[in-house]
């Protein structure tokens, strides 16, 4: 029995081998042509390294902080230029150079305030904090982008434009590395990014900036700061302090203070701003005109009672939050600007 199962076992052993050989190449041509595949296949993730790095890098440079630039465009805007095109497009560039010099500190600042914003309910989730980007990479991103700003800024408006950007980045750099710590002064540093964007405006297109223009920026920015440290307490409460170091400095009532002292200089300097500026432009243009322009400051009256009424609510840590959600914001602000744009351009 044993002799009639050899002949059927040999069948299925040669049966068995024949498939296998038909499974493995049949020549060295063949196992060159699957070697590539082999050999590149590992470098297949790198592109996409590369595009997963992009997105969290765009996040940290905070998009939604972009609109503070729109500042660049008061000081050539309020001067009756903006409808000039070549004014309009050194306008627009000089903001998009503000832009780059932004993010690049924004950057800086998410890099080494990284430890401190892990124990922010809000701020953890930022790329460099969430740990989706080394510090290092980023460090070198703001680097980059902070003198690319220069240099552009000294092509586009010449010394002038390069020393406002310039004393932008010292400012932000200061501030990130040491002046944050620093209460008071930490404030001033912040409203000083909002005064120089509205500055560039002028230094692009080689305008001066009237006094009571600068009054008014610098106390609005002001205002908006202090709010935001407000709100930061509110939010934080006692635990502000392993944030941000210098909470621990102030008090909800002397941050009441900065803000009224702040929104009674910018409606002031707001209503003398109008009034003079109405008089400028009074040649050429009717009484309407001029009353509509010094209309402008009832809406900005209102506007700055909004923002302080959010502030009081604990809704200021992000102020460009108010301006992107706030209806009642929206509306004065645009009511503000329709007035004045009609004062001026028509």
């Amino acid at each position: 029995m044993s002799e009639r199962l050899r002949p059927r076992h040999r069948q299925l052993r040669s049966t068995t081998i024949a498939r296998r050989a038909r499974l493995m190449p049949s020549s060295d041509t063949e196992r060159s042509s699957k070697r590539p595949q082999e050999v590149c296949a590992p470098r297949s993730p790198a592109p996409n390294r590369q595009r997963a790095h992009f997105r969290p890098l765009l996040i940290a440079t905070r998009p939604r902080q972009w609109m503070k630039n729109l500042l660049v465009f008061a000081a050539p805007g309020t001067a009756g230029l903006l409808g000039r095109p070549a004014i309009l497009g050194r306008t627009a560039l000089a903001a998009g150079v503000f832009l780059i010099a932004s993010a690049g500190t924004y950057l800086l600042n998410d890099a080494i305030d990284a430890p401190s914003d892990r124990v922010h309910p809000e701020k953890r989730h930022r790329p460099v904090a969430a740990r989706e980007l080394s510090a290092t990479l980023v460090i070198a991103v703001g680097i980059a982008l902070l003198v690319l700003a220069v240099v552009a800024a000294s092509f586009l408006g010449g010394m002038l434009l390069a020393c406002v950007i310039g004393a932008y980045v010292v400012t932000s750099v200061t501030y990130t590395l040491w002046l944050k710590q620093v209460a008071v002064i930490e404030i001033a540093c912040i409203s000083a990014g909002f005064v120089l964007r509205a500055v560039a405006g002028g230094a692009a297109v080689h305008i001066s900036i009237s006094p009571w223009f600068a009054i008014v920026t610098s106390s609005a920015a002001l205002l908006v700061v202090a709010g935001k440290r407000s709100a930061e307490i509110d939010l934080l409460g006692r635990a502000g302090g392993y944030h941000r170091k210098v909470l621990e400095r102030y008090t909800k009532p002397y941050l009441r203070s900065i803000r009224l002292i702040a929104s009674s200089v910018a409606i002031m300097s707001f209503s003398l701003w109008a009034f003079e500026r109405a008089a400028h432009i009074d040649v050429g243009h009717a009484d309407a005109d001029d009353v509509l322009f010094q209309l402008a400051i009832l809406p900005f009256v209102l506007g700055v009672l909004s923002v302080e009424l959010a502030f009081e609510s604990g809704e200021g840590g992000a102020p460009e939050e108010l301006l992107l959600h706030n209806r009642v914001i929206q509306v004065l602000a645009l009511s503000c600007l329709a007035l004045v744009a009609f004062g001026i351009y028509t």
